[in-house]
């Protein structure tokens, strides 16, 4: 059966090592400091002692139960025999009965851990029976710490390289998803600007004709489907550039009452099918990329028309507060809401949620929140849902008052 020492001298792997110079130096301060020659660090497991460094002889294995200092092992101090064949621990033992050897002098102290796990002891002995002073026995104990000291600092260095390495692993992981996703953002760039150059040309070629130039209405509604490809162009290369930017962003100040309603806006054909409600309230201006806080506030405000309840029309309101010197704007609906275990997946790239009256997925490809959030942070801003199923959510995001507030301090706001 494994003990708990055996598990905790696993864990150390100080048998699976060389004894290195720190512990021979540590054996062989002993064994000088008594005037003896030999000595040793021996970690006793639940069948063997295991010399791991010694002085005066080579390091071997043998039997629990033919050790000396397996008999003392759980004894919390020094163990000091002056003649080891006149006590009744050793007399029998075969490293006092000239069957292993001839001990007659003994002293040790215990290797005990910080979690107060033994783990062996340190000894010194000799074949001449002796007297020691309370200094020595002092000393003894002290080099046996000093011992489990180096046993624990080889493990805290073993769980730095490994942590190490799974930082690099992880670094190097990142590095590749952010060049995947440069890729990504270059494709969908070009991609998106094909059909938006057929848009903006015809909608010129539109605003030309006298049918439409003769007609109020109608070169109202071609001048905002071309000024809104000119946003939508002006967006993809923000985005596209704040992706190969490494998340660096501009800062300019941004009114964030006329984003939003832009934003609005150009979903007004989202919000006049579903018969929506939409209210803005007063918000503040901040510091930011004006293309890319629009993407923000598109996201969070399609977001919002997306998850409604069957049978109601989306209702969304968006208002803003204030605390110490960060705003903090809520896009709240009173839709489905979202359950608690899901709360931190929405703000994760390609995540979908399905509405709870169907399997189906909501249209989207899941990049929504996870785009709000790479934005929001790299504005020195952070973000965050409130939600009840059943009740609706509130997604919310805080940035800085004045544009050298980027270390965010913690928020007492919830």
């Amino acid at each position: 059966m494994t003990s708990v020492s055996d598990s905790e001298i696993q864990r150390y792997g100080v048998l699976s090592e060389p004894a290195g110079r720190d512990l021979q130096a540590l054996v062989e301060l002993a064994a000088d400091f008594f005037g003896v020659e030999t000595a040793a660090i021996n970690l006793i497991t639940s069948d063997e002692q295991h010399q791991v460094a010694t002085a005066g002889f080579e390091p071997s294995i043998c039997s629990r139960e033919d050790s000396m200092c397996a008999a003392v092992v759980d004894h919390p101090g020094a163990v000091v025999v002056s003649d080891a064949s006149r006590d009744d621990r050793f007399a029998d033992n075969p490293f006092v009965t000239g069957e292993i050897g001839s001990v007659r002098f003994y002293a040790s102290a215990p290797l005990v851990t910080p979690g107060g796990i033994t783990l062996g002891r340190l000894c010194v002995f000799d074949e001449q029976p002796r007297e020691s002073t309370p200094e020595q026995q002092r000393a003894l104990v002290v080099l046996a710490q000093r011992v489990m000291d180096v046993i624990e600092l080889r493990l805290r260095n073993r769980e730095v390289a490994h942590s190490v390495d799974e930082l690099t692993r992880t670094r190097d992981e990142l590095r590749r998803s952010n060049e995947a996703l440069v890729h990504f953002a270059g494709q969908v760039s070009h991609d998106l600007r094909n059909p938006l150059m057929v848009i903006s040309a015809n909608a010129e070629m539109l605003s030309m004709e006298p049918a439409v130039a003769d007609n109020p209405d109608l070169a109202e509604m071609v001048g905002e489907i071309s000024d809104a490809g000119l946003r939508m162009n002006r967006l993809i290369r923000s985005v596209l550039s704040h992706a190969r930017g490494n998340g660096a962003a501009a800062f300019d100040p941004v009114p964030l009452g006329r984003v939003f309603g832009q934003a609005v806006a150009d979903l007004r054909t989202v919000v006049g099918s579903s018969g929506a409600n939409v209210t803005v309230g007063d918000l503040p201006s901040v510091s930011g990329d004006p293309d890319l806080l629009y993407a923000v506030a598109l996201n969070l405000v399609g977001n919002a028309l997306k998850f409604t309840r069957p049978g109601t029309s989306p209702t969304v309101e968006v208002s803003a507060i204030r605390h110490d010197g960060w705003w903090r704007v809520l896009v709240r609906d009173e839709g489905i809401g979202i359950p608690d275990e899901h709360r931190e997946d929405v703000f994760r790239p390609y995540v979908r949620l399905a509405g709870e009256e169907s399997e189906d997925e909501v249209d989207g490809h899941g990049v929504g929140l996870a785009t709000v959030s790479r934005i929001v942070e790299a504005h020195g801003g952070r973000v965050g849902v409130d939600s009840t199923q059943d009740v609706g959510t509130t997604v919310w995001f805080e940035l800085p008052e004045r544009p050298e507030d980027l270390t965010r301090p913690e928020s007492t706001a919830r």
